[in-house]
């Protein structure tokens, strides 16, 4: 099973470095999600997600009995998945305003935006 999650895991990685490299901002968008699930499948290979028993201590003993599944990597993908979601809802807002921005969101096409010239001169009266 943990040799599952390495293949799938690397397939993961270069599709997204693949879609990180094109131009379009919603590919990039899409290639650094897919790098992130696949960084959460290299660590729950690392950690043996395999279909051990839980990590229960049984009363009256200091040690599990058998082998049990070490808990922490599936901790940090807990944390990896929620902050990878924030990041998602943030740089897809960051799109929609690129493309809102811009009318497009192709990195080659973007130029850049006209807007008003907003500085004030020290002799407008402005501070200097």
């Amino acid at each position: 099973m943990a040799e599952l999650f390495v293949y799938l895991s690397g397939i993961l990685l270069t599709a997204g470095v693949y879609l990180v490299l094109q131009g379009a901002l919603v590919r990039m968008l899409f290639g650094v999600i897919l790098i992130g699930n696949a960084m959460n499948l290299a660590i729950m290979a690392a950690g043996r997600a395999a279909a051990l028993a839980p990590p229960i201590v049984p009363p009256g003993a200091i040690a599990p009995e058998t082998a049990v599944a070490n808990p922490l990597p599936q901790a940090l993908v807990l944390t990896a998945l929620v902050i990878s979601f924030g990041l998602t809802a943030f740089a897809l807002a960051l799109v929609a305003r690129v493309h809102e921005t811009w009318g497009t969101t192709h990195v080659d096409l973007t130029d850049e935006p006209e807007t008003e010239d907003l500085s004030v001169s020290a002799s407008e009266g402005g501070a200097a």
